[in-house]
């Protein structure tokens, strides 16, 4: 069964609700018979890279808000990724536009290493600090998870894998999607947001159960939690 996730790097809901996914995968009795598919979602695709410029000043110019409650947002869902075991280190964090890190997961998952990348880039943004948007971080990304570097440089020095990014971010627009993460199981659940472990394994087990009797129904929306939008809103 397909387990497709609409995600941006730069989304730290996204790697919230990757390891809370996790957590209820590993305790599926059939999560052998379920294929994980990343999908590209870009929050801000006008965002540049800005030297000298941290993720509370970006996040207060964006949304308008003084820099102390940037941050203290920002805090705030860094006690939330340290519930699940991960370490945030916003202050390390490097302001960077995405798009060429989804065109480097898009060449992993062709060698089936998906999961790999997406892991290896939001840690690398989230915790080691490390422009995402820069080719020669993401060469050596590559290499950490298995790719041939050279490949990888060939694939960046171009526009590879640029289609398969908009096609991605085209069908979340048809399918509705607002905010990431966003689940789609067997295209007939919908979980939207960084929801709780135990939400994902009842979705996990509904979508299972029907996949493997063979029923379709139209996709229905099984919870909200915490997402990104569009414009900087985390909530």
């Amino acid at each position: 069964m397909q387990v497709e996730i609409w995600s941006d790097v730069m989304c730290p809901f996204c790697y919230i609700g990757k390891r809370r996914f996790e957590q209820a995968l590993n305790q599926f009795p059939n999560q052998e018979n379920i294929q994980i598919t990343w999908k590209s979602f870009q929050l801000d695709p006008n965002i540049q890279h800005q030297k000298g410029k941290d993720i509370d000043q970006y996040l207060a110019e964006a949304k308008g808000m003084p820099l102390a409650q940037a941050k203290q947002l920002n805090d705030q869902v860094t006690k939330m990724a340290a519930e699940v075991g991960l370490l945030y280190r916003f202050d390390l964090a490097v302001v960077a536009n995405s798009f060429d890190a989804h065109r480097f997961a898009h060449l992993a998952a062709k060698h089936g290493l998906g999961d790999d990348a997406e892991e290896a880039l939001f840690n690398a943004y989230f915790t080691e600090g490390k422009d995402i948007s820069d080719h020669e971080t993401l060469t050596r990304l590559g290499l950490d998870i298995g790719l041939d570097p050279i490949e990888v440089q060939s694939v960046l020095e171009g526009d590879t894998y640029a289609g398969e990014v908009h096609q991605d971010i085209a069908e979340a627009q048809q399918l509705g999607i607002r905010g990431v993460p966003f689940f789609v199981l067997d295209r007939k659940y919908a979980v939207s947001g960084a929801q709780p472990a135990e939400t994902f394994a009842s979705a996990l087990k509904q979508a299972y159960d029907q996949w493997s009797q063979k029923e379709g129904k139209p996709l229905m929306d099984l919870g909200e939690g915490q997402v990104c939008t569009p414009g900087g809103d985390c909530v």
